[in-house]
Formats: C-alpha cells, structure tokens, sequence
C-alpha cells in the first residue's frame, strides 16, 4: 500500500538537509567538496521525486525506491546536523574561551574528522545509488506546477480571516437542539436519564451537542456540567476516571475505582447535573448497565441527563435501553438541507461578500457532494478557498466527482483536502497532530515549537522566522477546516474532528506508533519514527531499544528512562516527559546532540543536569508547573535557544550568568535583576528577539536612567505585555525609581504595562505627558497600541496627570497608590475606548469626580477600599454609561460623623444608574456593594436596579432584616452577603419566592441566620422554608 506521506516527508527531510549544509558550508573545512557534492545529487532526487509520487501506487519497485530514499534522506540530514552540532559546539567554546582560532576542522580532534568522513562519504555512495535506480525505473524530473501558499500576509497582518471562541450559532440546526432542549428541560422522576444522539460521521453531532451544553437554559436546569470524549471503548473504571478529571480539572493518578467513584461523590452530591458522552463506540449492554447503576447510586437528585453522541445505531439503542428505561428513543440527526450546505461552503469561501459568478456556475454539483454533512460542506468551502477561481471547476470535475456517498465520501473529501494542502511542510504540520488523543486542545505555540523542532518549518516563506511560518501554516490547516480554534483568557488552542483525527492518524500510521493499556507494545514493523508512550513495560523498553536509531519524536507519560536506554536515542529531535511527574533528566541527556525540544513540565524534580547545556541545537525547553529551583549554570550556552517556558514569583531567584549569549530567546517570562556583572539589567539589552510577556524584578538593584537604558526596550518591538517591579518594604528614602523608569521606556508596539512598587513622586514623560497634538514631532514617543495599564503598591506617587494620547485604552486599574490624594476630572478624557476602570485598596484618595461622559464605552468600574474618598467627590454621568455591565463600589466617607445608616452612599450618581430614561439601568448585571461594620441599611436605590443577575454586599454589620423591596430582583441568579453580622431574618417567603431565577445564595458572617436556616429550625423566626428550594445553598 503507498504511503500518502512519505514523498512530503522525504522533501521535508531534504530540504532541511540542503539548509544545514548552505548554513555552515563555508565553515566545513575540508568537507566542502562532498558536501557540495551531497547538496547536488539531494537537488537532483527532489527534482524526480514528483515523478515518483505519482508512480508509486502502480510501481512496487518506486515504492520500494521511496522507502530507501527516506532512509538516505534521514541519513543525509543526520550527518550534516552532527557537522552543524559541532560548528556550533566551538561557536561556544571559542566564546567563553576567546583566544581560540577562527573555526576549521583542524581543531577538532582527528578521531572526529576520520569518523565524520566516513559518514559523508557513506552518505554519498547511497545517493549516488539513490540516483542510478531513480534512472533504471525510469524516474524523470519534470516540471510540476506544486500548488503554490497563498500570499503571505505581512507582519502584524492576517492574510486568512480568523475565527474566535464565541460560540457561533450552528447552521440548520435550529429544531433539533431546541426538540432536544425541551427534553432535557422537562421535569424527571428519575435520578439520571439518558437520551443518545446518533447518525453518520460529519453531521455534526459533537457541534450540536455542544451548542446544548453552551446554552444558557442548560446554565440555569443543572448546577454541574461535565463533557468528557471517549472516542475509543474503554473499561468502565476509565469512564469514571474520565467523568472525575472533568470535575477535577486535573490529572487522576488513581485507578481504584471505589476511590474514583467516592471522590465523584463528593463532587457532584446533591446536585442536578448534565453529563455528555461524545463519540462513544462500546454498545455493550453490561458495560452501560454497570455504569449507570453507579451513576443512579452516587446521588439522590432527580433530574440528571446524560447526552450521548455516537455514530453507530447498535451504541445508541444499547444506551437507550440500559436499566430498562427507555422513556426517550434515541434522536436521530438528519442530514442538512441543500440551502444549509450551501450557506456553510459561501461562508468558508467569501465570508460576508457577495458570490462570484465562478461560485454560482459550480454551485449545484458542490452541493451534491456535500451530500447533507455539514463537515464536508465545510471542508470543500476551505478546500476552494485556498485555490485559485480558476481552479475550482477542474477540482470538482477531476477529483470531486469520483467520491463515493455517505460516510466513506466524508474521509474521501477529507483526504483530498490533506493532498490539495498547499506544500509538503503544511501535510506534515498536519498529520503531526495525530500524535495527541482525540479531542486534545493543542497549545498554539507549543505546537509551532513542535513542528520546529522536527523541521518543517524551514522553507517557503521569505523573511520570516520559523514560528511566523507556524502560524501561517496553522492559519492555512483552519482554513481548510482540518483544525478548529479554541481560545480563552490563557490562550489559543487547537483541535480536530475525530474523522479528520482518524484522517490524519492513518497517514502517520506508518511512522508512528502509540503505546497505551489498551493497544500494546508489540513491534509491527513498521518505520517508527514517532513513539507515544501511555503504558510503560518490557515490551515497550524492547521497542524503544529496536528503534533507537530511528526515533525522532518521543512522548512518555508513564515509566522513566535510564541513562543507558537514553542514550541510545541518538538521533531524537522531541522529548517529552511532561506527564511524568517524578523523573530526573539522566545526565546522558547532553549525548543527543540532535535534540531540539524538550517538555519537563509538571516535574517534582527540583534541578536539571548541567549536562543539558551542552544541548546546542536546543530550541525550546518547556518547565511550566514544575518544581525546578535553579536554571543550571551553563544555561548560556543554549545558542539556538528561542523558548525557554519558565516562571517561578520567588524574587531571590538568581538568573544564570550572561543570559545576554542567548541571542536567539524570544520567549523569556521574568528576569531577576542581580547586582553582580552578568546578573544587570544590561543582559536584556541583547536579547533583541523577545516578544510576548517579560516581567523584569528587582529594579531598585538599577543604578540610574543610563543603566536602565542597558536593556533596550524601546527597540524590543515584539514584546506586547511588560511589568516592571521594584521592591516592597524598602528602607530609606532615597530612591531612584524615577530616573530608572525613565529609561525603561518601551517600544510603540507595547500592549499591557503593569508597573508594580515603584517609589517615585511622579511618573515619567514618556507615559503621563505626551503631546496632543495631530502632528507629532520626531523624537516623541506615544503608546498608540496600549490596551491595559496598571498601578500597584505605588505608595510615594502623590498625582496622577491626565492619561493622553491613550485612545486605544481599555483597561486602567490603580490598586494601593497611598500616596494619592486627588484623580483629576479629566484624567481620562482622550481615554474613549476604555472598558474597564478599577480603583482600589487607595487609603487616602479623597476625590475623583471623574466625568463618565468622557468614557461612554466603559462595561467595568470597580471604586473599592478607598475609605477617605467623599461620595460627593465619586464619579458623575453614569446615564452616559449604555453599556455597563459592572459595578463595585464603596466604601465611601462623608462630611458628617453618621455611619449608622446608608447615609455614606446618599450623594452618589444613583440617578443615572436608575433612571427608567437610562438604558444604563438596563444593562447592569452585577453590583458589588461595600457598606461599614455598624451601617443599618442598604441604599435604597439599589431595590430599581431590577436587571441584576449578581448582588454582592459586604460588611453591612448593623442590618437585622432584609427588606422585601428584594423580591423586585427578578433576574437575579446570585446573591452573595458577607460580614452581616446581625443579620436573623431575610426577605418575606413572597419576596424569596419572587426570585425565580436564583440559583445561589451565599452568607458568611452571619451566626444567627445560620441557626434559623436549617431543616430542624422551627418557629416563627425560622427561616427555612424561604431558602429550602435554592439549589446552591452555603450559609455560614
């Protein structure tokens, strides 16, 4: 059977090779010949290699032909990453020992350069019969049109659209998930129910489902929701282990199951919850019966469902009638409408724009190929969306038409996608990802870093780096909806449909090999050159060692590796280890000289071999949740490190000497300013790479403006969030926190500055006093991208000036700033973007009669913890405020001694905020309100605020009873109180009834209340039946 990657990987493998030897071929004394030589005959086989591709299904002897090319290829590649190995090996010795001569051969020692001629005269003679067979089969080179990448966009440019997190409304779907929301949402006698949705690949089953578990109808019915893919059989014992890592949020060691089950127990006791099942594949009846059983017996809720999505009737029926009962037949999902199709593919292909007439002529035969699945229609649309018009017909006439209907029609449309990808580097990007378990979220950067490390990203974009290419390529796998992106507050993240998942593991079947519980470890024969180790045993040490050679990728999550087993793993690329918890790094680790990448994260081991240092070709080093203490010493000497993924908050943390060698470091989250030479802050100065995050500490060790000037980052354009700290608690003072903030001035592009202990009286230029004018001069320097700016533990800063030029603003927060006194009115009056305002924890600010009109876009103020600031001195204007969302605020002083009563609050703008002439009013959804310890009542006004779904009030400590106006909170889902300390009785059972939609309610600090809510509380005075029916209950 052909291998339907092989002829990407072995062009993938050579053009790397062909990199390596024009990168150091001027170096390679003596060598310069054979590997212009090698370098001509690899030029050669890549120009039949085309041919080959073509002939290998009707040729065994070109299939043949291709295998052995593979191996030279990987050969080839290896030596010439062991001559580049070296090169950089004396880069460094000549660096940290400069009366070394300039690099040549002749200072290696002679057993190297006898061995390294061997090799490249070995890999040769096999491409110089590489070559005479491509003759004698009759290989030619021809000229082949390969599909071209679409235009690269430029820097900080998107040349596809993108897609986002928002949870889009699912086409054509509009009955089903409401007929399926109708059951989930009528009332049930039983513990648990299950309903399974079931139908043919592609129809778009987990989407369909997940738009139910996203639905805010769902959100109020159940208080716990799990989602757990199973995608393979598994034994019950690992369901329930799956159903607890949901719960958990983390990964479950355990394998009893009486532990699991009790430890689900506890998570979901008394609770009405949805569970889903996606993509389950096990119709047996006994295995359903004993899961089910457990579930009936965990809880005494009525009212839990469990969705099931599958694609095979026999599952569905199974799970319909396990226990006996059957009360809801399973839902079968139909295919979709033409015009639904249709709408999918026009998306995909022109977005929001008007169809090309190309588009319409090709219109009906794209939706018979469509065939009612909404993947394939999405998959065409991206598969036309990255070819020319012109092409369009003859991909539907010349590969379209051929494919069979129905399931099996899906993978076929699939696989044409996978060969229509526009380069060899993209194909292998994307049956890369098979390596990780359906439904995983790939990390965006941990997987560019991935695909570095194995070479893919090397050619075919002009002036860019590898991680740019990455991304352009992951934006190209979107595009042709092959990925699906996820993003949230820590990320973006990528997964793949189980049948593309299937799509993509069946063409790295040949090179890859998985290893769990359930598959084995048996040795198939095939050219591993990907290990995934999810179950550690003799077999699997067995494979690893008959593999050693080949082995370019290798992911283990159980058992550990010996040295000696380690170094046999010569020509590794990839190791992670993140999922084993408690391994040290054998120090053989510095023999694999060819590795590129390593995953430690979630380690326990506290060090890391200083043997690692010696890892020259080393990209990325991932450290995150790890209990790592020290970077080794020769850290440095990591020369082609872009990445390292390590954070600790400890400020004594020392930073390796001369981190300022790692020329290459884009990624570097802190540095620990240090007082000795090679610890200044003047290392960053030749990091010119770094982007995304730096938190620089321990600023008060910077002298003056000129040493601060040291680290550059006025030249550091693609860092987009920076925090500067100083010191807490510092004695003395004389500071020089001014002239060294001064120098710190950072590039335009910045995105988010933190600016934490400083102890100067004002801030610099740079930041607070920039020109208004339209016409800025050369020299001056504005933050025209700043979208977040924070204050914190800035004590000595007696003023803030007005924030200017700032338009792109969206978040301000100011937090303990003691030394203010005064926030002018129009501090924020160029600030028209800003969403997000929080003053807090400021013990002496007195005024800030801030003018919301100048803010009209502001969904957040918080204006807490300020206990001198007046009412009468709190911002005005709240009526201009149409799309508040939140408000915290108090508490605040008056002029008078009266703080028995809610008096404090009586010259705030609550006008705007209650007007029924404001939309303001109607657009509040959370209020968080401070009062005193001795205040005796609430501010009447809040009882207007009708739209709250969240109250929050703290430390009204003198009121005894809740009013009944609360019964006008008719949207509220949540009510939290704190520090009501006398408080015994809550609003009348009416009022409480009249709060339909309130899940939760909260009390800490009230003894009394406590008492009288309780199921054995009796009396007039009891309070029970008023809270017995709120399903999220915590009183205490």
């Amino acid at each position: 059977m052909a291998d339907a990657l092989i002829s990407s990987t072995i062009q993938v493998t050579l053009e790397t090779a062909v990199s390596l030897a024009s990168d150091r071929i001027g170096l390679l004394v003596g060598f310069k010949k054979d590997v212009a030589s090698m370098t001509h005959s690899l030029g050669f086989i890549k120009d039949v290699l085309a041919d080959a591709e073509e002939r290998q299904n009707q040729s065994r002897g070109v299939q043949r032909w291709l295998k052995c090319l593979e191996e030279v290829a990987y050969d080839a590649q290896n030596v010439l990453d062991e001559l580049y190995y070296e090169s950089l090996r004396h880069q460094v010795e000549s660096r940290n020992r400069p009366k070394l001569k300039v690099f040549s051969f002749s200072n290696i020692n002679l057993a190297f350069r006898w061995r390294m001629a061997s090799k490249v005269r070995d890999v040769k003679l096999k491409l110089k019969e590489i070559n005479q067979e491509a003759n004698g089969l009759g290989l030619v080179s021809r000229l082949v049109m390969t599909a071209a990448l679409p235009a690269a966009p430029a820097v900080g440019d998107i040349g596809i659209r993108q897609t986002d997190s928002v949870l889009v409304p699912i086409i054509g779907r509009a009955d089903d998930e409401s007929n399926i929301l109708k059951i989930l949402l009528s009332p049930s006698e039983k513990v648990v129910s299950v309903l399974p949705i079931f139908g043919m690949g592609g129809l778009g089953k987990t989407t369909l489902a997940k738009s139910i578990y996203n639905n805010q109808q769902i959100d109020g019915q159940f208080e716990k929701k799990l989602w757990v893919c199973v995608s393979k059989k598994v034994p019950v014992v690992e369901l329930f282990k799956l159903m607890l890592v949901q719960l958990m949020k983390r990964k479950v060691e355990v394998d009893d199951r009486n532990v699991i089950v009790e430890d689900i127990q506890n998570q979901l006791g008394g609770k009405r919850y949805l569970l889903v099942l996606d993509d389950v594949w096990d119709d047996n009846r006994a295995l359903w019966d004993n899961f089910f059983t457990t579930l009936k017996g965990l809880n005494p809720t009525n009212g839990s469902w469990c969705l099931v999505t599958t694609r095979l009737g026999p599952v569905a029926h199974s799970v319909s009638r396990v226990l006996g009962m059957m009360e809801n037949e399973p839902y079968p999902l139909g295919k979709l409408p033409d015009d639904h199709c249709w709408l999918i593919v026009k998306e995909k292909v022109v977005g929001g724009e008007e169809e090309p007439d190309e588009l319409k002529a090709i219109k009906k035969r794209i939706i018979k190929r469509c065939n009612g699945l909404p993947l394939a229609a999405s998959v065409i649309g991206g598969l036309l969306s990255l070819k020319r018009k012109e092409e369009w017909p003859s991909i539907l006439e010349n590969r379209l038409s051929s494919l069979s209907a129905g399931g099996d029609g899906v993978m076929e449309i699939l696989k044409l996608s996978f060969d229509c990808l526009p380069s060899p580097a993209v194909k292998k990007c994307f049956a890369y990802c098979s390596m990780f378990p359906k439904d995983t979220e790939m990390e965006r950067d941990m997987l560019i870093e991935l695909w570095m490390a194995e070479g893919f990203l090397h050619a075919g974009l002009e002036n860019k780096t590898m991680e740019e290419i990455g991304e352009y390529y992951l934006e190209i796998l979107l595009q042709s909806s092959l990925l699906e992106e996820i993003r949230d507050a820590w990320g973006r993240y990528y997964k793949m449909h189980d049948m593309v998942h299937d799509v993509a593991k069946s063409i790295m079947s040949k090179s890859t090999k998985v290893i769990n519980s359930e598959i084995g470890s048996e040795d198939n024969g095939n050219q591993v050159r990907c290990l995934v180790i999810d179950s550690f045993g003799e077999g699997t040490i067995n494979l690893i060692e008959s593999r050693s050679n080949l082995l370019h990728t290798l992911f283990l999550s159980r058992g550990s590796l010996s040295d000696d087993m380690l170094m046999k793993l010569k020509n590794l690329h990839v190791l992670n280890l993140s999922g084993v918890e408690y391994e040290n790094l054998p120090i053989s680790i510095g023999k694999l000289i060819h590795l590129r990448y390593i995953n430690f994260g979630g380690s326990r081991s506290e060090t890391l071999p200083e043997s690692v240092c010696k890892l020259y070709n080393l990209q990325t080093l991932r450290l995150w949740n790890s209990d790592v203490k020290h970077l080794p010493k020769g850290t440095p000497n990591l020369i082609s490190l872009r990445h390292l993924h390590f954070y600790t908050p400890a400020t004594e943390f020392q930073m390796p000497l001369e981190m300022g060698r790692l020329t290459c470091l884009q990624t570097l989250r802190f540095f620990n300013v240090g007082r000795e030479k090679g610890r200044q802050i003047g290392e960053l100065g030749n990091l010119k790479n770094l982007k995304g995050e730096l938190e620089i500490r321990n600023l008060k060790l910077v002298k003056d403006r000129e040493g601060a000037e040291e680290a550059k980052l006025s030249e550091k354009a693609n860092l987009f969030r920076l925090c500067l700290e100083w010191a807490r608690d510092r004695e003395g003072d004389n500071y020089n926190d001014e002239d060294v903030l001064d120098g710190l001035q950072p590039h335009p592009n910045l995105e988010e500055l933190v600016i934490c202990d400083f102890m100067g009286d004002q801030f610099p230029r740079w930041l607070m006093e920039l020109p208004t004018t339209t016409t800025l001069p050369e020299s001056a320097t504005t933050l025209p991208k700043l979208a977040r700016l924070k204050f914190n533990w800035c004590h000595r800063c007696r003023e803030l000036l007005p924030l200017q030029n700032f338009t792109s603003l969206k978040e301000l927060e100011i937090r303990r700033c003691d030394g203010l006194t005064n926030l002018p009115g129009d501090m924020l009056h160029s600030c028209t973007s800003l969403q997000k305002l929080w003053v807090t924890y400021c013990d002496n600010l007195i005024s800030f009669p801030l003018d919301l009109q100048q803010t009209p876009a502001l969904l957040e103020l918080g204006l807490t913890c300020c206990p001198k600031l007046k009412t009468s001195m709190t911002p005005k204007g709240f009526g201009f405020l149409t799309g508040l969302r939140e408000l915290a605020i108090g508490p605040f002083s008056d002029d008078g001694d009266d703080h028995e009563n809610s008096s404090i609050y009586n010259e705030f703008d609550w006008s705007g905020l209650t007007s029924s002439s404001s939309s303001s009013s109607s657009a509040l959804r959370r209020l968080f309100l401070i009062g005193l310890p001795h205040t005796e009542s609430l501010p009447p006004h809040i009882q207007y605020l009708t739209t709250l779904t969240s109250l929050t009030l703290r430390d009204f400590g003198g009121i005894k009873a809740l009013p009944d106006w609360f019964g006008n909170f008719a949207a509220l889902e949540e009510l939290h109180l704190r520090g009501f300390k006398e408080l015994g009785h809550l609003p009348s059972e009416d009022a409480m009834r009249s709060l339909t939609k309130l899940k939760c309610l909260d009390v800490y600090g009230s003894p009394l209340l406590k008492e009288r809510c309780t199921p054995e509380s009796s009396g007039p005075d009891s309070q029970w039946s008023k809270v017995s029916h709120i399903q999220d209950l915590d009183i205490s």
